[in-house]
């Protein structure tokens, strides 16, 4: 089986690698779409923290069953599934409070382990989450908007409140679906034209720059430091910052703003089992991400066109497919 590795940053190549099989508590999967993220195109530029390499990317998975063990939900060959890539002791003190995606031994496929970046993957039965409405692209697409569902579930946001959302890439446009779901006023800032006028396509206000209007919640999702800082002045007395994008190193804020408007500050990590009420928001029609999808590539295309990504214009979702060849 051949599979696609980022042997260090800047460098795929690919590789041959054993079939995986099923077993009583994993089923065999033929991986069909990768969604790639900005955890990807972040490790193939050497700035993604928790990361080592070499490393198969791919956590943003639409799969087939091949093959599955007998199991209470059903899952049988055939099944189109979304992957759940988190994978979390259950025996720590935030699998306890029942917030796994703060797991003290967290994995997560394509960062941790080796993830999708190949025709077959052996998944944990507990992890695939089938629809038999959705596309192979929309389930591929879970993954992230579960990363919106859970930064607006840490925040709180509510009917009557304003929400700025600091970026328009994918976990921005996540977050601003799960923001329009709450009723709250939502406005997007975004530095990119293309972006911006993305946003507005879909019905949302988009600012290039701060505009002095402050908002009771403010979402980072830049992953960017100076973004992340600049975040802190964008908020009303008595606000709300939940740091959804992630940076390697330190970033810094004014004391005295922090406390003269009482902030308070929050940090939103993966998602935490959001995946059926997701899909079954996208089967209602209540959420749709087929407009973000603005470029593919088939995954033997990813050693020589991934780097192409990062500056792709007019970017906003890149889609990995994956043909049938064991």
């Amino acid at each position: 089986m051949k599979e696609i590795v980022l042997n260090k940053p800047g460098e795929f190549a690919e590789r041959t690698a054993v079939r995986p099989v099923a077993s009583d508590a994993n089923a065999l999967v033929r991986v069909r779409r990768i969604g790639v993220c900005g955890t990807d195109l972040h490790a193939f530029a050497g700035r993604q923290p928790f990361f080592t390499y070499p490393r198969v990317l791919g956590h943003e998975l639409g799969v087939e069953v091949v093959e599955a063990p007998p199991n209470e939900r059903g899952l049988r060959a055939g099944d189109r599934c979304a992957v759940e890539p988190y994978m979390s002791c259950g025996r720590c003190r935030a699998c306890e409070l029942k917030r796994p995606n703060c797991c003290a031994a967290l994995e997560v496929l394509g960062v941790h382990v080796d993830g999708g970046m190949r025709s077959l993957l052996s998944v944990p039965v507990e992890l695939l989450h089938r629809s038999e409405q959705l596309s192979l692209d929309q389930l591929a697409l879970v993954e992230t908007l579960g990363i919106g569902a859970q930064a607006i579930s840490r925040s709180g946001a509510e009917v009557g409140e304003t929400v700025l959302i600091v970026g328009a890439g994918p976990i921005g446009l996540a977050v601003m679906q799960f923001a329009q779901l709450t009723g709250a006023r939502v406005r997007v800032l975004e530095l990119n034209d293309s972006r911006r006028e993305f946003v507005r396509g879909l019905g949302v206000d988009a600012i290039a720059e701060f505009d002095g209007e402050a908002s009771d919640v403010v979402f980072d999702a830049t992953g960017n430091a100076a973004a992340m800082e600049a975040a802190f002045d964008y908020i009303a007395p008595g606000g709300r910052l939940v740091l959804v994008g992630l940076v390697q190193g330190r970033i810094s804020f004014d004391d005295p703003n922090l406390h003269r408007n009482e902030i308070t500050v929050l940090a939103s990590r993966n998602s935490c089992h959001e995946f059926p009420r997701i899909i079954g928001l996208i089967e209602e029609g209540e959420i749709d991400t087929t407009p973000w999808i603005t470029h593919r590539l088939e995954l033997e295309e990813v050693p020589e066109r991934f780097k192409d990504l990062p500056g792709g214009a007019g970017l906003v979702k890149a889609i990995v497919d994956v043909g049938d060849a064991d």
